[in-house]
This record gives C-alpha cells, sequence and structure tokens, in this order.
C-alpha cells in the first residue's frame, strides 16, 4: 500500500498561527485561513487502498451520540454535511449544543416549503441527532430500532453503527456504538482515498429484524456492501458479518434486506437494478443476481436525478433502496430528485419480487433515503431525514405518516395522528 502525505491538520495549523503571529502580510494571512486542500489529486476517486492518515489528521467526531430533546428551539435547524467542491471545507450547522469544528454559515437551509406547500404534515424530528438516512424498525422485542449514518461528516470518516431504541416512537434510549470499524470490520477496516482525501466511513446502515434475528446491512463507498448479523439474538448485538467477511458483497452502496412472509430474503442496493434471493438465515446466496425490471417508466428529466440519463431515465431511482409489502403486492422505492430538488423515494408496485415493477410515482416528498414501516398498530410511516433545502429541518431522524390511496399508492396522511 501506498504511504499517504506525513502530516497532520494540526501541524499546518501551527504553521498558520505562525506566520500569522510573525506579522505576516494580509495576502500570506489570507492564504493561512484557506481551507486545507486535500492531499491527493481530487481525481483520484476509485478508492484505492491507502495507510491510515496521519493522527490528528480529522477532528470530526465519528459518532453522533445520544441527541438532544426536541424543543422550539430544535424542531428546526441541524447539518448539512455536503460532498460539494465548496462545501468540503465543513458543515453547515444551526442548533444548541457544540458545533463542527468545521462550522459554516447556515443560509436557507430549513424552508419547510414541503410543510408550507402542504406536500407533508407538520413534522418535528425525533431527536435533536445528527443522523443521515433515517432507518426505524419494529423488532421482535415490541420495541423500535433506529439507525442512520452517523458521525459530523460521513464524506472523510465515522465510527461505525450506532443505534437507539423505544418503546413508542417518542421516548428514545441510546444503545452506543453497537458495531464498530475498528474493533469489528473486516474488509471495512481498509482506508480509501475518495476524491482525493482520506476516506473510511460507514453508509447508510439499515437495521431488519428478519426470520428470528437482527440484521445489519451497511456499505462503504468506493467500496461495497456487506450484511451484518446478531449472535446474541438482540438488537445491539454483538454483531458479525453474516458472510463475506473479507471482502463486499458487490461494489456500491445503500444495501437494504426485505424478508417475505414465506421466509424468502432478499438484498438489493444502490439504483436497485438487481436483486438477489438469499438463505433463509442470510447465510449466503440463494440464487443469482437478477435484473430488476420496470415496465412503465417515467421519462420526465424533471422526476429523475441527473445521474439517471446514464439509463434514459428508465430507472425508478438513482439511490437508496427500501423494499416491502402491502396488501398481496411488492413495493420498491429507490431515491431520486423530483422539481424543485425534493429528494424522494419513488415508488413501483409488482406482484413478484424482482417484477417487472409499474406505476412509479413519488411516494412521500422529501421522505427518501430511510424506509417505509409499518407500527405496532398496523400504521405506516415513511422516514425522513431533509436531505434538501424544501424539508423543515436538515439530517435529523423524523417520521411522516402514511396511507395508501385509492390507487395502492403510499401517501402522505394528513389525518390527526400521534405516534
Amino acid at each position: 500500500m501506498a504511504n499517504g502525505p506525513q502530516f497532520s491538520r494540526r501541524t499546518i495549523m501551527a504553521g498558520s498561527a505562525a506566520m500569522i503571529g510573525m506579522g505576516a502580510s494580509p495576502v500570506a494571512r489570507a492564504l493561512a485561513d484557506q481551507p486545507r486542500r486535500p492531499p491527493f489529486p481530487v481525481e483520484d476517486d476509485h478508492g484505492r487502498p491507502i495507510d491510515p492518515p496521519p493522527p490528528g489528521y480529522y477532528k470530526v467526531s465519528g459518532i453522533s451520540g445520544p441527541g438532544l430533546p426536541v424543543t422550539a428551539e430544535t424542531e428546526r435547524g441541524g447539518w448539512v454535511t455536503s460532498e460539494a467542491a465548496v462545501d468540503r471545507r465543513g458543515v453547515r450547522f444551526k442548533g444548541p449544543g457544540p458545533a463542527p469544528e468545521n462550522a459554516l454559515p447556515w443560509n436557507d437551509s430549513d424552508s419547510g416549503r414541503v410543510v408550507s406547500q402542504g406536500l407533508i404534515p407538520p413534522v418535528k424530528p425525533l431527536l435533536h441527532l445528527h443522523l443521515r438516512d433515517t432507518i426505524v424498525c419494529l423488532g421482535g422485542d415490541g420495541h423500535y430500532y433506529m439507525t442512520g449514518s452517523t458521525g459530523d461528516d460521513i464524506w472523510k470518516q465515522n465510527d461505525g453503527i450506532e443505534l437507539w431504541r423505544s418503546p413508542d416512537l417518542q421516548h428514545w434510549d441510546y444503545l452506543g456504538l453497537v458495531w464498530s470499524i475498528e474493533k469489528d470490520g473486516g474488509w471495512e477496516r481498509q482506508w480509501t482515498v475518495r476524491k482525493g482525501d482520506y476516506f473510511r466511513a460507514i453508509w447508510a446502515p439499515e437495521i431488519h429484524y428478519i426470520n428470528g434475528n437482527y440484521y445489519i446491512c451497511h456499505s462503504i463507498s468506493r467500496s461495497g456492501i456487506a450484511i451484518l448479523k446478531s449472535t446474541s439474538g438482540k438488537a445491539e448485538g454483538p454483531y458479525v458479518h453474516a458472510f463475506s467477511p473479507d471482502r463486499p458483497l458487490r461494489n456500491g452502496i445503500d444495501a437494504t434486506l426485505f424478508g417475505d412472509d414465506d421466509g424468502a430474503v432478499y438484498l438489493t442496493y444502490g439504483p436497485a437494478l438487481e436483486m438477489v434471493r438469499l438463505k433463509p438465515d442470510l447465510s449466503g446466496y440463494d440464487g443469482k443476481w437478477t435484473p430488476v425490471t420496470l415496465d412503465d417508466p417515467d421519462l420526465d428529466p424533471a422526476h429523475h436525478n441527473r445521474k439517471c440519463v446514464r439509463h434514459g431515465y428508465r430507472d425508478i431511482g438513482f439511490e437508496g433502496p427500501t423494499m416491502f409489502k402491502h396488501d398481496g403486492h411488492y413495493y420498491l422505492g429507490v431515491v431520486d430528485r423530483f422539481e424543485p430538488n425534493r429528494y424522494s423515494f419513488a415508488l413501483a408496485m409488482a406482484d413478484k419480487p424482482f417484477g417487472p415493477y409499474r406505476e412509479r410515482h413519488e411516494s412521500v416528498p422529501c421522505g427518501g433515503g430511510g424506509n417505509i414501516f409499518k407500527d405496532k398498530e398496523g400504521r405506516w410511516w415513511c422516514t425522513i431525514f431533509g436531505n434538501d433545502d424544501e424539508a423543515p429541518f436538515r439530517e435529523k431522524p423524523g417520521i411522516v405518516p402514511a396511507r395508501f390511496d385509492a390507487k395502492g399508492h403510499l401517501v402522505a396522511d394528513f389525518r390527526p395522528r400521534t405516534p
């Protein structure tokens, strides 16, 4: 493996302070104040393995922690972690508590237009907590479990997978880091280069209760996807790889699982272009990777992310799939961008797990990147975390009540309801 440059952010900051303390010119001080440039060419973006970064290189926290109760002050705001070149130097933040060390101005990041325009009912976060890709699962013990992408800045690094538990979708207990990259990881422990910088972060972990046990699927950008299983039968683990600890199952991101009524289990990821059946105990494949088909694609570019042009707008979406079953129909949701910039699930229906799927439509607006689940009372919810400025808050966990309309489409439910 190649050795990275032997310097740290602390060294750079010390040098900058020295320049200023020595009476450097305004030009020199401006140069010293510029954001740190990535140590490798930005074009170095294929996930090549590399030695770990120097100690102190990243100062962002790798965990999000318990979070804070939601108050009038924390109903809005949150975090915006962006991988855009202009924002690589930090994270926009608005709210109480300590700000990330690399905090940027907030701007108009939580307009809430999705609510003010009547597209979803008013919604508050479950916690004031930095959490992307919110997943909520009803466990076998009657508790709800929540996880997602955590840490100050997942475009750089995080520590692993954190978990929260609730009896009622209102009061949440923090179970801590239930799986650590460094302590529990296999292939995941390898640092790589992403967009010219050191990178190691778990993306979009999902907890599932399937066939009597808990499983967590996850991904690492530029590396691949994996499935973990609880060795205790409890949601808090410990977790080990269900299979393939030494290599990813597939090169991609955003893995998701679906357990069918007959015990069959299915795995897909990314834009859900393919799917595979797993053994009931998730110890390996029970079939071959098979293309997922869509009969009636939506060719309107206003209903797609620009990445979808490579498939002629004939895919369901471009990332973050989820799958569930209702009234004998299979539903496959994949995140896409809907005009003006809503980050929502495009949902389609089928009579078989692999399709063909039909009736692609925007489901709960701004409710993409998480999952759709049924509570103990049989009511449906769509998670939301605020990944666009139409949302009422940013990068916090929330849930939106949902129902099925006359067409069998899942839509936001405006009838009064509390968790």
